[in-house]
């Protein structure tokens, strides 16, 4: 069975609907033998949430809690335009950024489009993960998409959250199996989330990882899968 060792897609009490602080989630982390753990609260554009300069001070945050390597992180909005919703002075002060398409702050602009947008926002250097890229609501074209996220390094998630509630992105789980078979066949990067909303949820990758090994997907390219190689893609600091 494959082995999850940092749950990156979380959110805490920041995000204005997610209900555990850094520290009750780190701990969680811990409780559930992670290694790593990134908060990632939501950026601009998502009702409730912060201001930008939350995502500024950071440093102040230790870098370990529990025993569990701390990242910080913002699930940044993917608009319109291919543009990203946190102007780059903040997330240059990431350890790594998120970027994803939310109907809040979004209009499904068809496949191509959609597919454009997403890729464009690869292309800055700290957006390391697509947040659930799986929802026929923003249809995606995968071949494209795969192609994209091999040549700017960016990792496809894989999504609990959407897998425990495939009603809220319809057709989820043949999206990823779709997804999933280009991946391995270019040796595209894949990142398991739970996309926490609360302490209880953190490490939460059952699904995730049942669907994975169903496909008997290669290991190998599931960057949280082992410290090192999370560390490594990240190209941040043990």
């Amino acid at each position: 069975m494959l082995n999850i060792i940092a749950d990156l897609h979380t959110h805490t009490l920041a995000s204005g609907h997610a209900y555990g602080t850094i520290r009750e989630m780190a701990k969680a982390a811990s409780n559930k033998g992670l290694l790593a753990y990134g908060h990632s609260d939501h950026a601009p554009g998502i009702p409730g949430t912060c201001h930008p300069f939350y995502f500024a001070c950071f440093d102040e945050i230790p870098k370990y809690l529990y025993g569990v390597r701390i990242l910080g992180s913002c699930e940044v909005n993917i608009l319109d335009d291919g543009s990203l919703s946190l102007e780059d002075r903040f997330i240059s002060s990431l350890d790594y950024a998120i970027a994803g398409i939310h109907l809040n702050c979004y209009t499904d602009h068809g496949k191509k489009i959609n597919t454009q947008n997403v890729i464009k926002c690869m292309k800055n250097e700290k957006v390391k993960l697509i947040s659930h890229p799986d929802s026929d609501k923003m249809s995606l074209d995968y071949e494209s998409l795969t192609d994209a996220a091999l040549d700017y390094n960016v990792a496809l998630e894989v999504n609990n959250s959407s897998l425990k509630n495939p009603g809220s992105r319809p057709n989820c789980v043949e999206n990823y199996k779709k997804m999933l078979k280009l991946s391995e066949k270019k040796g595209v990067r894949i990142i398991v989330s739970s996309d926490a909303h609360d302490p209880s949820s953190v490490g939460s990758f059952d699904k995730a990882v049942k669907l994975l090994d169903d496909l008997s997907f290669d290991q190998s390219l599931v960057v949280n899968s082992s410290f090192e190689t999370l560390m490594s893609f990240l190209s941040l600091p043990f």
